[in-house]
């Protein structure tokens, strides 16, 4: 399916105050809508085509398949692939937002999505799904409508950022304000320091152990090193994809991700979440360790804690689709048992 737009009228209020005016959401679907609906929450850098970057989990021959499932996967807020974002014109003043694109957070990343999924004419979801700063996305959703979703999936993921996570984000929100080109109006403005911020977060999202296994150098050397090159690598990679504007409000908005806040408690929030949730935690994980899954599976009433073994630390979550698909496919039943129970309810 092609990328869709849909535009939000008249806007969007943000909850930090302000009025974000008609933006535009960029969105795919996959399969018949008359299907059980699969809405998936993207992380941080990854987009609305699924298929792209979840591929061993979804697309056909998988899990998750538009002939069993009505999938949608919607770009956040803020993003650079086709969602408004820093980069998109301000229709106050006809030029790009750039350094002026007001600094979000996950529950304005998800009213975006509620306002999507309203205009799709979706009344019920199957699952929600999300792994990182799309897991922190599908927990405060399944926070604010308890009523609208029957499974919850939660992959490496928390209640609240910790202080860990924000410091990681700072230290590379700071390597991009480093950047001599950082305060110019430009596309491509602060990219040397996106780069510099890209290999420290690459730190957090591996581990010890992947490193040295991939890594270390077949012998001794002075210069040149396999680390040293693959972190410029990383770095030069995502700079061809992506914009510094968008990495560093997007990091803000992670760092925001806090289900207790305005309401009793992170405890009493997770309580009353009513869907059937699978929460995952990958043991190698640095970034969202797994006492964070722990405390999700423990509060949430009707949650089941798995962990997988990976050497991938927090990137499992992108790179073990099929453990991952396995526990789904155990959590959620074959998608034939899951139609049919569908068609019941319709023709009920």
């Amino acid at each position: 399916m092609a990328l869709q737009t849909f535009n939000i009228q008249p806007g969007l209020p943000l909850e930090r105050g302000g009025f974000l005016k008609t933006p535009t959401i960029a969105y795919h679907t996959y399969g018949d809508p008359s299907l059980p609906v699969v809405w998936v929450c993207h992380a941080l850098t990854a987009n609305s085509d699924v298929f792209d970057w979840w591929a061993g989990l979804f697309g056909p021959e998988t899990p998750f398949n538009p002939e069993a499932y009505h999938i949608v996967c919607a770009n956040v807020l803020g993003s650079c692939y086709g969602s408004t974002g820093p980069l998109s014109d301000n229709p106050e003043t006809g030029e790009p937002y750039f350094h002026d694109f007001p600094v979000l957070t996950i529950r304005d990343l998800v009213a975006a999505h509620e306002a999507l999924r309203e205009h799709l004419g979706i009344e019920r979801i199957h699952l929600l799904i999300g792994g990182s700063l799309g897991g922190q996305q599908a927990l405060e959703w399944a926070v604010q409508r308890p009523d609208l979703f029957d499974h919850l999936a939660l992959i490496a993921t928390n209640a609240r950022h910790s202080a860990w996570g924000i410091a990681f984000n700072e230290s590379q929100r700071m390597a991009i304000e480093a950047d001599g080109t950082w305060r110019r109006r430009f596309a491509e403005a602060g990219d040397a320091g996106m780069r510099a911020a890209r290999a420290t977060a690459l730190i957090s999202y591996r581990h010890y152990d992947t490193y040295v296994a991939s890594q270390t150098d077949p012998e001794a050397v002075l210069e040149h090193y396999r680390a040293q090159t693959y972190q410029q690598y990383q770095g030069e990679k995502l700079s061809r994809r992506f914009n510094a504007f968008s990495y560093y409000r997007l990091s803000q908005a992670m760092d925001a991700h806090h289900i207790g806040r305005g309401r009793p408690g992170l405890e009493d929030a997770l309580n009353g979440i009513q869907a059937r949730t699978l929460v995952i935690g990958i043991d190698t994980d640095v970034l969202f360790p797994l006492k964070e899954q722990q405390f999700l599976a423990r509060h949430i009433p009707n949650a089941e804690y798995r962990k997988i073994h990976s050497p991938f630390g927090h990137d499992g979550f992108l790179i073990e689709t099929g453990k991952i698909g396995a526990l789904l496919t155990d959590f959620l039943g074959a998608p034939a048992e899951v139609n049919r129970k569908q068609k019941i309810m319709i023709d009920a």
